[in-house]
């Protein structure tokens, strides 16, 4: 026990004792600041001050008042033993024990008050110092936050929001801290320092076979460190969901192996229940017209790889003849110069190697898709080509064609397009790249730096659904693999030739739009909803970051700032051509520091919401979106049949299991934390919290915008609303 205040004025042995311990408190400063070769007579004259003050001091005894805050998620309380010793400018505070009433205190939900006392004024309070030892079994702590009142009435927040097991933490104030704001504290850049440390030797990167992102070298997500993976709650709920999709599954196999093999498309109608969702109704009843078709490219689950087509690609032979009566008379020059031919080119799936299922070969192909937009701002499809090379066995399919071939060749498209995007649109461009900026933002920035409390909510969980959807999605025997026309081992090879022509612009909204384009399209609705989102996030980043760096001079000399970005895109994207993709290895301006932040946002919350969350819709009714297709795309017209069709869809297997994954990774996840709700108060300061609120009010009118425009559509387009958009991926 330590000496009381009447123990310490009374007796001048204890005085001596306690004089040593401050010694030996005011050493380790010194002994941090000889690490960051500070000079030797700064050392000399900190010791003696100390010394000065615990010998000079009439000592009194000082309570400080400690609020502690446990996780109200399931499994955040812990019988642990817990203790809390404050660490301030002048010296520790006695090391408290936090377990009272049979370890009852630090239950899920709870909000412990403490005293803790000190033998002088600590001063400016660095750190709140949490030691968890266990009781008796392995038993996690979710501590959300640590709140310390002083004496005069001043009350500091120190932010925590981690799983805590026998482990020893010391938590900053919630203040966020620049580099150079700790410059000329060696205690506080030590412990920045060996934040970063630890961090990256649990967090390390992976490089892939192919020339891929990179990602975090873990097998399993039991790999992970604890504060990267699901929660309870939340992975049982994923975990539920995936078993009702499974059961699902096995149930209308079993039901459907027991009718009579299909023979038309309407046959699906056996397999289409429980799919809650007035878009996939509307898909089962429309998609064989040419302008449900065409609106897919807009607003279906891959909106953002339409093109304005100013000339026609050499391999596609396309003439005015052929399509002159789809043009109103007019010519396919003409139409160009008016803006209104638009094409869809899946040229990086050509030659990609198909896969083979349950002994069944599948086929691929790589078609080139011609449309015009109407004057009734219809975007109707007016020619396709499903392979590359041109010639006699390479037929341009074309609207006045017989009815199924017309609609073989549309169904050889949405096949294509499916699979493009799940794995370069969805996987590739929102799920693999958003691993690296979750990884090198956990191992080049600490907690307490501004930019890494601005990120975090934006990174959480990716790592996770990414380690689950590598073991259990796209790996070795995955479910993508027992559906995909694209076999499984060439998943990594699509994605590689995918990463290698990506580029910076391609992931900002504005310069996206613009390179293809389309930014006069009306009734674009992925493009009216994104734009004001993209603002939005951009002004909350812009007035963050001119809140943290009033000059450029302080963009440039902050080496975590530059070491983040430098991680990134030299290791974390380094094999991607970062000179010729744009992608920036440094920062030298703060307008360039706010546009990669507002497109990591963006892409990790907006970006994906619009990709991930259209998928069900749109693919559930298989003939609309076939995962797979089992004859090879028609050489030849005139010799379609409805038998063909049906043979050339995907069985019933995969089909089913089509049906079970988009459902699944449509459901709207536990803990889900919509965009802008920062229940996490990383930030602390007013002016942040002000800045927070301002965002998360312009997100409420935008949403207010998106309903009232939605109330004029046919098909409501909600994926953007951000009352449906995540802060990250999760899912």
């Amino acid at each position: 026990m330590r000496l009381s205040a009447v123990d310490w004025q009374g007796n001048g042995e204890n005085r001596s004792r306690q004089c040593r311990m401050r010694l030996g408190h005011e050493a380790l400063h010194c002994q941090i600041a000889q690490q960051q070769k500070q000079p030797a007579m700064f050392l000399c004259l900190h010791v003696v001050k100390g010394a000065k003050r615990c010998f000079t001091r009439k000592a009194k005894r000082i309570t400080y008042k400690v609020t502690i805050e446990t996780g109200t998620i399931q499994g955040s309380g812990t019988w642990n033993y817990v203790y809390c010793t404050l660490i301030g400018e002048k010296g520790e505070s006695y090391k408290t024990s936090m377990n009272r009433w049979l370890h009852l205190d630090l239950k899920q939900g709870s909000v412990g008050h403490y005293e803790i006392a000190s033998d002088w004024d600590l001063g400016a309070i660095f750190f709140v110092k949490l030691q968890v030892t266990p009781f008796i079994f392995q038993d996690y702590w979710f501590c959300c936050c640590v709140t310390v009142e002083v004496p005069k009435g001043n009350t500091f927040h120190f932010p925590c929001y981690k799983w805590l097991d026998n482990y020893t933490i010391h938590l900053r104030e919630g203040t966020a801290k620049r580099f150079h704001d700790d410059s000329m504290m060696p205690l506080l850049q030590s412990h920045r320092q060996a934040e970063l440390r630890e961090k990256q030797q649990h967090c390390r990167w992976k490089k892939l076979p192919s020339k891929m992102p990179k990602c975090i070298d873990a097998q399993l997500v039991d790999d992970l460190p604890v504060d990267l993976r699901f929660s309870c709650e939340k992975e049982f709920g994923f975990e539920l969901s995936v078993v009702e999709g499974i059961a699902e599954l096995e149930l209308k196999e079993i039901v459907n192996n027991l009718e009579h093999p299909w023979t038309t498309t309407e046959d699906f109608d056996h397999i289409f229940w429980k799919v809650n969702s007035p878009i996939a109704e509307f898909a089962k009843n429309h998609w064989t017209e040419d302008w449900f078709f065409g609106n897919q490219f807009l607003n279906g689950f891959n909106p953002a790889l339409i093109e304005k087509c100013t000339k026609i690609p050499p391999k596609f032979n396309v003439t005015d003849d052929m399509v002159r009566k789809f043009l109103g008379n007019s010519t396919l020059k003409q139409e160009m110069k008016n803006g209104n031919i638009y094409i869809v080119n899946y040229e990086i799936l050509d030659g990609i190697p198909a896969n083979v299922i349950k002994g069944v070969q599948q086929y691929t192909a790589a078609p080139i898709c011609l449309l015009y937009r109407n004057e009734q701002n219809y975007m109707m499809p007016i020619a396709s080509q499903l392979k590359q090379t041109p010639g006699k066995d390479n037929p341009i399919f074309l609207p006045s064609d017989t009815k199924l071939d017309w609609l073989l060749a549309k169904m050889w498209v949405r096949s294509c397009d499916f699979q493009h995007f799940e794995l370069v649109s969805h996987l590739l461009k929102t799920h693999l790249i958003a691993e690296t900026f979750s990884l090198a933002t956990i191992r080049q920035l600490p907690s307490v730096h501004p930019i890494h409390k601005l990120l975090a909510p934006h990174v959480r969980y990716t790592v996770y659904i990414n380690t689950h959807a590598r073991l259990k999605l796209i790996g070795n025997g995955g479910s993508i693999s027992q559906m995909f026309g694209v076999r499984e081992d060439n998943f990594h090879w699509l994605c590689s030739q995918a990463f290698q022509r990506l580029t910076y612009r391609s992931l900002c909204l504005p310069e996206n739009l613009e390179d293809r384009g389309v930014t006069k399209l009306r009734g674009y609705c992925y493009m009216d909803d994104g734009l004001p989102l993209w603002e939005a996030i951009d002004e909350f980043v812009t007035r963050i970051v001119m809140y943290y760096y009033k000059t450029e001079r302080e963009i440039k000399d902050d080496p975590e700032l530059q070491a983040w970005i430098k991680d990134l895109t030299e290791v974390g994207l380094g094999d991607n051509d970062h000179k010729s993709s744009g992608f920036p290895t440094a920062f030298h301006t703060r307008k360039d520091l706010c546009k990669f932040r507002t497109m990591i946002i963006f892409t990790c919350s907006a970006q994906h919401a619009a990709l991930n969350n259209a998928q069900h819709d749109w693919g559930a009714w298989v003939p609309n979106a076939p995962c797979s297709m089992r004859k090879p795309p028609p050489t030849t017209k005139g010799i379609v049949t409805m038998e063909h069709i049906m043979e050339s869809l995907p069985s019933l297997h995969q089909s089913c299991l089509q049906m079970a994954i988009l459902w699944i990774l449509n459901r709207k996840p536990c803990e889900m934390r919509k965009l802008g709700d920062y229940k996490e108060k990383y930030f602390t300061e007013d002016k942040v919290q002000t800045i927070i609120g301002q965002f998360q009010e312009a997100l409420k009118k935008i949403d207010s915008a998106i309903q009232e425009y939605d109330e004029k559509l046919v098909l409501k387009y909600e994926y953007m609303r951000p009352e449906n958009i995540e802060n990250s991926i999760t899912i």
